[in-house]
């Protein structure tokens, strides 16, 4: 299985095949609207306008699952990444990335590249992936790492 045969579910409750992004390489970040790394989004915006036309793609899930930092709805999400960082790319449903009502994405995503360890719990918001064209996950870096740090890893996939 790859990320690929995974389907996602759109802000506005459509579901979204994963398999439409073959082909493309893939930044998959959870994200929230009031965390310490919230400012990272101008970084993956930047990243996303200059990989763009080359196939790349960044998917953000809302999530609310670290100290309760994306209360707001999918209206209220969208507003603020608008406003804040002009925010392009896809922000998709908001949901839990570690449980047992965790997205099955992220349940493949943990288990393909798990954390320090070995350990395949998300840890906070920001976590990111970097899936190749292929729909394999190549890479999980902490939330700490910056966007525009992973600008290398990307040209090399692309």
């Amino acid at each position: 299985m790859n990320v690929h045969d995974l389907t996602v579910t759109a802000s506005n409750g459509e579901p979204i095949p994963l398999s439409g992004y073959a082909g493309k390489v893939l930044l998959i970040v959870n994200v929230a609207s009031q965390c310490g790394f919230t400012p990272q989004y101008a970084g993956l915006e930047a990243l996303y306008r200059k990989y763009r036309d080359r196939g790349f793609e960044v998917l953000a899930f809302p999530c609310n699952q670290f100290g309760r930092q994306e209360p707001g709805n999918a209206e209220e999400i969208a507003s603020f990444c608008s406003l804040n960082y002009d925010v392009t790319f896809p922000l998709l449903a908001k949901i839990e990335v570690n449980g047992p009502n965790a997205d099955p994405l992220y349940d493949h995503l943990k288990a393909a590249k798990p954390g320090m360890m070995g350990t395949r719990a998300i840890k906070w918001n920001f976590t990111k992936f970097l899936v190749d064209r292929g729909g394999r996950v190549v890479a999980r870096y902490a939330p700490t790492v910056k966007p525009e740090d992973l600008a290398k890893d990307v040209e090399k996939l692309l």
